[in-house]
């Protein structure tokens, strides 16, 4: 009871970031996106498009691009023309990545390598399969060429680069809206997606199914990786807002108990347990 009682004090603090568009975007919509209209294969990006197409994403003032990397995986960036100042009045033209996230080949989701705030000056090589600005001596996905009047992005060696001119509607998440609650409470009520927190360790996207039998089956994204891990459980027929549920880990399984507020069905809060250690959590159900 402390622990509920905890976790409902934290609920009451806390507010849910939302993701943005740019986060939206999974592995599979780069697929779609690439294969689209919505995009602009090139094999140098000037500077200036990167201007003229930084209002792409809803909410967001970077050019969005996508690269398919020497390896043959897909990633998402962010980026914007700048400028560096070195020294007294001396300015470099430089290219900010301002995210990246390069996804697992044949994973929805799944991270393989990510980073943020990455100044690209002349002749800078960013490999976005590792993640960091290599040498000329090993592959790299895209460089910047910046000088004799010129600036531009290009791909290096198989690399793939697409301008994106067109936000991709499909990838907007799915809408959650909100549950009509009545004067009996329906096992269904659970059926949704959530942004699920536990013990401030771990949070991630909750994806609820729930039979006329009160089986529970799902998904549980991670927000550390993107990983895809499977969710089943119950709900119990007394009360009527109390689920069980588990996520099966490749090393582990945690266990959750849970009850859904019966006002507005709307957030879930209990206890987690995962080898012997108990916390609470809270899933907030996704909004419009």
């Amino acid at each position: 009871m402390k622990q509920l009682l905890g976790c409902l004090f934290v609920l009451g603090l806390c507010g849910v970031a939302r993701a943005d568009a740019f986060d939206d975007y999974t592995n599979l919509h780069l697929q779609k996106l690439i294969a689209s209209k919505n995009v602009e294969k090139t094999q140098q990006l000037s500077l200036d498009e990167l201007v003229t197409n930084s209002d792409v994403l809803p909410g967001l003032r970077s050019a969005f691009l996508v690269v398919r990397t020497n390896e043959g995986r897909l990633a998402k960036l962010l980026v914007q023309r700048a400028q560096q100042k070195v020294g007294g009045d001396m300015f470099f033209p430089i290219v900010l990545v301002e995210r990246f996230v390069t996804f697992r080949e044949a994973e929805d989701r799944t991270v393989w390598a990510h980073a943020k705030n990455i100044r690209l000056f002349h002749d800078f090589r960013l490999s976005l399969d590792i993640g960091q600005i290599v040498p000329a001596a090993l592959p790299a996905d895209l460089r910047l060429h910046a000088e004799a009047g010129k600036a531009y992005l290009e791909p290096l060696g198989k690399a793939e680069l697409y301008l994106v001119t067109k936000h991709l509607p499909e990838a907007a998440p799915p809408k959650g809206g909100k549950v009509a609650v009545g004067d009996k409470f329906e096992p269904r009520f659970f059926n949704g997606v959530y942004k699920l927190h536990d013990d401030g360790r771990r949070s991630g996207e909750l994806h609820l199914k729930v039979d006329k039998k009160g089986n529970v089956t799902g998904h549980f994204f991670s927000d550390k990786d993107g990983a895809k891990y499977d969710v089943e459980g119950a709900v119990t027929p007394t009360p009527a807002n109390n689920i069980q549920f588990r996520i099966t880990y490749p090393r582990t399984t945690q266990f959750f108990t849970g009850w859904m507020f019966t006002g507005d069905a709307q957030v879930i809060t209990g206890f987690s347990r995962i080898e012997e250690r108990e916390a609470g959590f809270y899933a907030d159900r996704r909004q419009d």
